[in-house]
């Protein structure tokens, strides 16, 4: 059975002032807020060499059943909104948008 879940991974280095908890805590109301988030995970760093992380410290990842669940949740008006507060708290970030090949589950 082909899985057709969606991925939104983003990568990123905060502001040196931004109070990064507060930021995150923002996310986790938005994702609990909509159905369309299948789920929602983000983590900190720890292990890695600086080298190998470019800089970045944390990783979000949610997860769609369908990449239109995706594009209903990033035109919603609260998506937009936290969107446009988030690019003016992070110093750099990479956003990669995929359909899900599941391996191993």
């Amino acid at each position: 059975m082909a899985n057709n879940e969606f991925k939104h991974l983003v990568l990123v280095k905060f502001k040196e002032d931004v109070v990064v908890e507060d930021i995150l805590k923002e996310l986790e109301k938005l994702a609990h807020g909509t159905d369309l988030i299948k789920s929602f995970v983000w983590g900190k760093d720890t292990e890695s060499h600086e080298m190998l992380t470019q800089g970045y410290t944390h990783a979000i990842i949610m997860t769609y059943n369908s990449k239109e669940d995706y594009e209903a949740c990033i035109s919603h008006p609260k998506d937009v909104d936290f969107a446009a507060l988030f690019v003016t708290v992070i110093e750099k970030a990479v956003v990669l948008n995929f359909p899900a090949v599941s391996v191993k589950g």
